[in-house]
C-alpha cells in the first residue's frame, strides 16, 4: 500500500508516460551491445520490490507468458499503480520497465499511451517469439486493469 501512497502524493509531479519512455530510450541508448542491454534489464528487475507471497496466485498470473508473471493493480484517487514479479530474470526486468512507464497515471492515460519505447530500444526484435507474446500479454493485462478502473469510476 505504501507504493499507492507514494504515487498519490507525487502524482502532480509525476513525469508523463512519454517523458518516462524517453528516459528509458536514453538509458538503453547508452549501450551498443545487446548483452549490456540484457544486463540492464536484469538489474532493473532485481531492483524491483518483490511481490508479497499472498499475491502470487493463479488469478494474478498473466496468460500467454512463457515464464510465470504475477501482476496486481490498485487504483487510489484515480491513480493506478502496478506491482509484479516474474520467475525469469529478463522478464522481471521487462515488467519493471512497464511498471515504471504505466504506474502512477490515470486509467485514461494508460489506455491512450502508445508504448513506443519497446520498439525504440529494440526490445521486441531481441526477444524470442514466446517472450514477445508475453510482453504483449503484460501490456494487454495492464490496459485491462486500467479499463476496469475507468469503468468502475463512472
Amino acid at each position: 500500500m505504501a507504493v499507492c501512497v507514494f504515487f498519490r502524493t507525487f502524482a502532480g509531479d509525476m513525469a508523463t508516460i512519454n517523458e518516462i519512455q524517453d528516459e528509458i530510450i536514453e538509458e538503453f541508448g547508452g549501450f551498443d551491445d545487446w548483452m549490456d542491454k540484457y544486463q540492464l534489464l536484469i538489474d532493473l528487475g532485481n531492483e524491483q520490490e518483490p511481490l508479497e507471497e499472498r499475491y502470487k496466485t493463479e488469478s494474478n498470473l498473466i496468460d500467454g507468458c512463457q515464464s510465470r508473471v504475477w501482476l496486481v493493480a490498485d487504483c487510489v484517487d484515480g491513480i493506478v499503480t502496478f506491482r509484479a514479479e516474474s520467475d525469469a530474470l529478463i522478464v522481471k526486468g521487462i515488467v519493471a520497465l512497464l511498471i515504471r512507464v504505466l504506474s502512477g497515471h490515470r486509467p485514461q492515460e494508460i489506455l491512450d499511451a502508445e508504448l513506443y519505447f519497446i520498439d525504440e530500444i529494440g526490445l521486441k526484435e531481441h526477444l524470442s517469439p514466446t517472450r514477445s507474446n508475453g510482453l504483449l500479454a503484460m501490456v494487454k493485462q495492464m490496459r485491462v486493469y486500467a479499463l476496469a478502473f475507468q469503468a468502475k469510476a463512472m
